[in-house]
C-alpha cells in the first residue's frame, strides 16, 4: 500500500512555500522525497525555508512575484530552464485584505484577487507543458489549489475579495480538471480552515482558544493534515480524483 501514496521521485513547485501552510506543504513533500521548488517574493524567507529543508532533502527557492503576468512568466521560464517536467504543482500563493464595505478599496480589491485566483490561472497555463510532459495513464500530474473555508462560508471578517477569489479557485478548479482529464492531468482544490500562519496569527491565548472553540474537532491544522492531504492528491492512490473539494476544516463548514 505504501507504493500508493508515494511521491518520492517527483518533481513539485509550491507557491507561497516560504511560510504558513505553504512552508508545511513543502516540508511535507520534501520529506516524502520530492524535488521541491518554493516560489515567493520574499527572498530571504525563501533562503530561510530551504536553509531549514535542506537537511530533509531537496528544496529549491524561486523568487518572483506572481502578482504580475510579468511575475508569473518570469517563475515559469525559471523552472523550464531547470526540470523538464514537472509532477505536482501548488498553488497556495495568497494575501488578505480587510476594510469595512464603505472603505474597502479598488486597490485592495485587485491586491488579492490578481494573487489568490488570477495568478492561479495563469502558472498553471504557463506550466502545463511541463506538466504535460509528467503526465502518463499510470501515473498522473497534480494541480492542487489551495482556497479557503472563506470561500465555503462567509466569516466575521470583512475580507470581501478574499471571500470571492478563494470561491472561484473552487470553481476553477473544477473547469481546469474537466479541460484536463483526458491529458492525465488532475486538478483539485483543498479548502483549509484554521491553520497557524500569517494570515492567521496565534501568539495570543485568548484568540487561539477563541478559534478552536469554532472547530468542531476543537483544535487548528497541523502540518500533517495538509502535508497529508497534497501528498494523497499527488500520488497513485488519488489518480481517478480530480475536481474534488476537500474542506480540511476540522468540521467548521458543515
Amino acid at each position: 500500500m505504501s507504493s500508493f501514496f508515494s511521491v518520492a521521485g517527483k518533481t513539485a513547485l509550491v507557491t507561497g512555500g516560504g511560510g504558513g501552510i505553504g512552508r508545511m506543504i513543502a516540508e511535507a513533500l520534501v520529506e516524502a522525497g520530492a524535488k521541491t521548488y518554493i516560489v515567493g517574493r520574499n527572498a530571504e524567507k525563501l533562503a530561510g525555508t530551504v536553509e531549514a529543508l535542506s537537511g530533509k532533502g531537496a528544496c529549491i527557492a524561486l523568487p518572483g512575484d506572481l502578482s504580475t503576468t510579468e511575475g508569473v512568466a518570469a517563475v515559469a521560464a525559471m523552472l523550464a530552464g531547470l526540470e523538464t517536467r514537472l509532477d505536482i504543482l501548488v498553488n497556495n500563493a495568497g494575501s488578505m485584505y480587510e476594510a469595512p464595505i464603505d472603505q474597502f478599496t479598488e486597490e485592495g480589491w485587485d491586491s488579492v484577487v490578481d494573487l489568490n485566483l488570477k495568478s492561479v490561472f495563469f502558472l498553471t497555463q504557463a506550466l502545463l507543458p511541463l506538466l504535460r510532459a509528467a503526465a502518463t495513464p499510470d501515473a498522473h500530474a497534480a494541480i492542487i489549489n489551495i482556497g479557503s473555508i472563506g470561500g465555503l462560508r462567509i466569516g466575521p471578517k470583512e475580507n470581501y475579495s478574499y471571500q470571492a477569489a478563494k470561491a472561484a479557485v473552487h470553481h476553477l478548479t473544477r473547469g481546469l480538471a474537466k479541460r484536463l482529464a483526458g491529458e492525465n492531468i488532475t486538478a483539485n482544490v483543498i479548502a483549509p480552515g484554521f491553520f497557524p500562519s500569517e494570515m492567521t496569527p496565534i501568539d495570543d491565548p485568548k484568540i487561539k482558544d477563541m478559534m478552536i472553540g469554532l472547530v468542531p474537532r476543537r483544535r487548528l491544522g497541523t502540518q500533517e493534515d495538509i502535508g497529508g492531504t497534497v501528498i494523497y492528491l499527488a500520488s497513485r492512490a488519488a489518480g481517478f480524483v480530480t475536481g474534488a473539494l476537500i474542506p480540511l476544516e476540522g468540521g467548521m463548514a458543515i
